[in-house]
């Protein structure tokens, strides 16, 4: 009987996400956890109790002795590219959490990398696999729409600064509630509507909550307190995408606004139907009349359960890539977009 195939994995990074990827890759009987490397003692300690596994304060020295086949990155966003850049050149292939990089250069340079390499990339995008997105777009796929024109994506807090963590630094994280939670919404409904290319953005980008220190500790939120004196991050940020195929594309994202509406939902308009998320409804016309068609029964999927077994099996089985690097770099030039346009006044072309 021949010996069962097994994925052997290290880490670069030992904090919460890494330990949320860790305990769902425990769960298979194919994978095998096999080191960690974090600059914290204490999260070196952790995952050396926890897994009965060597760690690292030096990756570089993880990945010259056990030699990985696969390298979870799950560092701070402005140590995606770096970590991962090694870990390819090293003879890995990676699998890298959301955003893909700080800035479209980077994404570019880790996609290349891969192709000249021939090593596998996999971006840490989920919710594409909810079932009301894929319920949209295998509709989409299918021409129920016909063409689509316009989508509006929002992804609303009223008040959801983080007050850990440095989501509020530029410098470590990239930007704002756009890079943080915007990159969710985009990417998911973007994937529902066919994945068409980007080709000029224009946006703006705005922080008047974040940085006042009066806000942070007089009004009652779900997490006060966070750190102003470090703020420098969007607390809203608006984008317009225009596709190669001329559709557009809007997204309003906001950490802190004054707004009733809060959560995540999308429009989609085509020429045939439209639909929304949140109801989950496609609207068009059959019959001689207007009607509203909703999905009797939707499958419950652990969204999360999906992408760790599509890691699994593209790497190990050579099945498709669920979120390939291809994607990781699109949705960050249109988040790159939305900031340089901020910055410049004007619309700006994505190359």
């Amino acid at each position: 009987m021949a010996k069962k195939k097994t994925l052997k994995i290290a880490f670069i990074g030992g904090g919460g996400i890494a330990g949320h990827h860790a305990s769902l890759f425990s769960k298979y009987d194919d994978v095998e956890i096999i080191g960690m490397a974090d600059v914290a003692p204490a999260a070196r300690k952790h995952w050396a109790e926890a897994y009965d596994i060597p760690t690292y304060s030096d990756y570089s020295k993880m990945l010259r002795e056990l030699k990985p086949p696969l390298v979870d990155v799950c560092t701070p966003n402005f140590l995606h590219y770096k970590p991962a850049m090694d870990a390819m050149q090293a003879g890995s292939h990676v699998f890298v959490e959301k955003p893909m990089a700080m800035n479209a250069r980077e994404c570019k340079a880790m996609v290349a990398r891969s192709k000249k390499l021939r090593r596998k990339l996999v971006i840490g995008f989920q919710h594409r696999f909810e079932a009301r997105v894929q319920f949209i777009k295998e509709a989409i796929a299918a021409g129920r729409f016909g063409k689509i024109m316009f989508t509006r994506v929002s992804y609303y807090r009223r008040r959801g600064i983080p007050n850990w963590g440095v989501f509020g630094r530029k410098e470590l994280q990239g930007g704002g509630g756009l890079i943080d939670v915007g990159v969710h919404a985009l990417e998911q409904a973007w994937y529902a509507i066919g994945r068409p290319k980007p080709v000029a953005v224009s946006g703006n980008a705005w922080t008047f909550i974040g940085d006042d220190p009066k806000k942070a500790r007089d009004i009652k939120c779900i997490w006060p307190g966070w750190d102003t004196k470090t703020y420098n991050v969007d607390d809203l940020a608006v984008g317009q995408i225009r596709f190669a195929d001329n559709s557009i594309l809007t997204l309003e994202v906001s950490f802190a606004m004054h707004n009733q509406e809060e959560g995540f939902n999308y429009k989609i308009h085509g020429e045939k139907a439209g639909a929304t998320l949140d109801p989950i409804k496609i609207y068009t016309d059959d019959y001689g009349h207007m009607v509203d068609v909703t999905p009797a029964y939707l499958p419950e999927v652990d969204i999360w359960d999906v992408k760790m077994r599509g890691v699994i099996d593209h790497i190990l089985k050579g099945g498709p890539n669920l979120a390939p690097a291809e994607d990781g770099l699109m949705v960050q030039q249109m988040l790159d977009g939305i900031y340089q346009s901020a910055k410049v006044g004007k619309e700006v072309r994505v190359s």
